[in-house]
């Protein structure tokens, strides 16, 4: 296939402004190629709910200039805990023991509206890009003039043109369906809640880390600080309405559930979501791809989903390039990118994640106890805490894979590369 090369005189246009939308247009715009953003939402999202950076992420976006204002305004957290709301602390994982692989030997806690604050101050200063916000795609259609989308804005129809799609639309990706490509996969039965405060928790509770994975078979929690504020992540039970989960008496009997406070916790912003584990049947259709949620969603329990999907823009990004300036295989590139992609959603970010929400909300008590003696085995000996905190912060998938390396260089690897440790 040579349609994109035969196209190199029309942008790249990417569909979706948030992180993982804009890190693409960003990493194509600094290598050259020029680009036509499509967001629907009249002006950038201010989506919190992902707010981890792991190394590899962190190194990724150093890359592109980043790293530094994101440290500034983040916070660096080198160690994480597995604990019980009874029996408290279970095991604690120290990234740090990651220093000689990397840069940055910690999870930097930093809300993902941050990022995409960040890089539309720089996309719109940048020639190579046009941003174009209201703008809803109800058409995608592939032809002699290249890939073409339809939508709708407040002025009337739009059509653009491009040499190739980029969808990084979310999980209800319109690109998607409008493509046909399926998401397979399931959804969690029950709702999470995540809500920020401004209480202190580490003041609550002297021992926890900034990053912690609580086990219950009734009621599990993820609780995590960022530099704005505490976080919690909760089911809703099934049944529960909207109206009744997010009643303030019923969130503040959740926090004080965690920890008591006698003046009352503070709730600033609250959320409901459906949780959902599923691939894309496959990432590339055409001269189209699928990235970050419109490509594979996952249980937020292990914070490797926006990771994941800006380890896809970098790597589709760098291909692209290839291709557009430098006459690379269309079909290799490509169909590398499709494969390596998805291999790593399901092997990693999927089978990670939904072990992690499987194992802190195990409701079995000879189960729940295995899983805490696995977790403090593996805690207290130097090389499998190393092991894990490779695979855990995907280091250990970007050892594996690459980041949009050359088709032959993946090959020879993956033939090098040991087989993941799941």
């Amino acid at each position: 296939m040579t349609f994109v090369s035969n196209h190199r005189e029309l942008p790249v246009l990417v569909l979706g402004g948030g992180p993982v939308g804009v890190t693409a247009a960003w990493a194509l715009a600094r290598a050259g190629v020029r680009v036509r953003v499509i967001e629907r939402d009249p002006v950038p999202r201010t989506d919190w709910r992902a707010s981890t950076f792991h190394p590899p992420t962190l190194e990724l976006l150093d890359e592109l200039g980043l790293s530094a204002q994101m440290h500034a305004e983040g916070l660096t957290v080198p160690r994480y805990q597995y604990r019980d709301r009874k029996e408290g602390l279970v095991a604690e994982f120290d990234f740090t023991l990651l220093k000689d692989e990397t840069k940055y030997p910690h999870r930097l806690q930093l809300n993902q509206q941050h990022l995409v604050r960040m890089l539309v101050e720089r996309l719109v200063d940048e020639p190579n890009v046009t941003l174009h916000y209201g703008i809803e795609a109800t058409a995608i259609r592939v032809t002699e003039d290249g890939v073409v989308v339809e939508g709708h804005s407040a002025a009337g129809p739009e059509t653009l043109h491009g040499s190739f799609l980029i969808a990084a639309d979310g999980a209800s990706s319109t690109a998607r369906g409008l493509l046909g490509v399926p998401f397979e996969g399931f959804t969690y039965p029950e709702r999470f809640l995540i809500a920020s405060t401004t209480a202190d928790f580490r003041a609550l509770i002297p021992d926890i880390a900034d990053v912690n994975y609580v086990a219950d078979p009734e009621e599990w929690l993820f609780l995590l600080r960022t530099a704005e504020s505490w976080r919690a992540v909760y089911p809703v039970p099934q049944g529960q309405s909207y109206e009744q989960a997010t009643d303030a008496a019923e969130m503040q009997s959740r926090l004080q559930g965690i920890a008591p406070l006698a003046a009352g916790y503070e709730i600033g912003d609250y959320q409901i979501y459906h949780v959902h584990q599923r691939v894309a049947g496959a990432f590339v259709s055409g001269p189209c791809a699928l990235i970050g949620d419109a490509a594979h969603i996952n249980s937020p329990l292990g914070g490797v989903g926006l990771n994941s999907g800006i380890h896809d823009a970098v790597d589709l990004a760098r291909r692209l390039a290839r291709i557009l300036l430098e006459g690379a295989d269309e079909d290799a590139e490509l169909a590398t990118f499709d494969a390596v992609r998805r291999r790593v959603a399901v092997e990693y970010v999927q089978a990670d994640t939904r072990r992690n929400t499987e194992r802190i909300s195990e409701r079995d008590e000879a189960k729940r106890q295995a899983n805490h003696a696995e977790l403090r085995a593996v805690a207290a000996d130097t090389d499998r805490a190393r092991a894990w905190c490779r695979r855990a912060s995907l280091l250990e998938s970007v050892a594996r894979f690459g980041i949009g390396l050359p088709p032959q260089d993946v090959r020879s690897r993956i033939e090098a590369a040991p087989a993941s440790t799941a």
